[in-house]
């Protein structure tokens, strides 16, 4: 269930630490001058966006009028208009984005990668697109070719995002991987598409092991039990793909701009955080120490 009053004081605890240093560094940069403070607060477009997408509701616009402007006016009393409120969405980009740090877990010597697409039309509208004009390109997964963006997700054991990058649809999914493993630790498992001997390299001078299956023409290698049980069980990732799209719906095919896609995206994974049970392999004290033994 839902918990409105957590996610709000979460949110604004964050909003008084971070908007003030952030708007004094744009003040001194001269990217913004000062203005009128909107009737709805930061913290308050924040927490509504993160509610969106938390209610399964198919468009922010049905939401917003039929769910949060009915029923939510008790909590959010100075609620702005619909057109109005989607100025101030396009506000927030930098705060979101720097909250999802705040909401990765933390590394536990197990982690799982992956990447999916984000579809932003059906590939005969492509020559018609003109929100995504030069920034979303072609790309290919084992389901065929689309157009669009990456998400590349890593996660440890319990479902807790540890770290994410968007990126456009042609980039290959072992691009974004130095990047975003500063910081972790153990053993990475991901699939056969993050085979290559460099980033094995590259990733083992941060002292992690990056772990994948062999390809059919490639020789068979000598491989742990523990790491063998688990890839196999890498399908926690795909559980997360599947609720951050089914669930949080940050795919989709009628964003009107590229920040309005941002947004929308950094607010589903936001929203995921605050599941209180994500996809999880369960493992117990017991069965860790088991495996970890087998290793020997």
């Amino acid at each position: 269930m839902v918990n409105l009053e957590q996610i709000y004081v979460d949110v604004d605890d964050f909003c008084q630490q971070f908007l003030s240093v952030w708007e004094t560094t744009l003040l001194e940069s001269g990217e913004k001058q000062r203005h009128k403070p909107s009737r709805l607060s930061t913290s308050e477009v924040m927490t509504l966006l993160i509610l969106f997408h938390q209610y399964r509701y198919r468009d922010f616009k049905t939401f917003y009028t039929q769910y949060a402007q009915v029923h939510l006016k008790g909590a959010f009393p100075e609620l702005v208009s619909y057109t109005r409120m989607l100025k101030l969405l396009q506000s927030v980009l930098v705060p979101l984005c720097a909250y999802l740090t705040q909401r990765y877990g933390k590394p536990s010597g197990i982690a799982f990668i992956d990447a999916t697409k984000l579809q932003v039309c059906h590939n005969i509208r492509i020559p018609r697109n003109k929100v995504f004009a030069g920034v979303a390109q072609r790309g290919k997964t084992t389901m065929g070719w689309f157009y669009g963006f990456k998400l590349h997700l890593l996660i440890n054991e319990c479902g807790e995002i540890l770290s994410v990058k968007v990126t456009p649809g042609n980039v290959d999914d072992r691009v974004p991987v130095p990047a975003m493993t500063d910081g972790l630790w153990g053993k990475l498992y991901g699939d056969k598409g993050y085979l290559s001997q460099t980033l094995f390299d590259e990733l083992a001078g941060k002292k992690i092991t990056l772990i994948t299956n062999i390809r059919r023409n490639m020789k068979p290698r000598l491989m742990q039990l523990w790491d063998k049980l688990m890839l196999r069980k890498r399908f926690v990732i795909e559980t997360v793909f599947d609720q951050l799209k089914n669930i949080s719906q940050i795919e989709h095919s009628r964003h009107r701009s590229v920040t309005s896609f941002m947004v929308h995206l950094i607010a589903g994974l936001i929203a995921y955080t605050f599941q209180p049970e994500k996809p999880s392999l369960n493992l117990s004290d017991y069965e860790t120490n088991s495996l970890a033994l087998i290793q020997i």
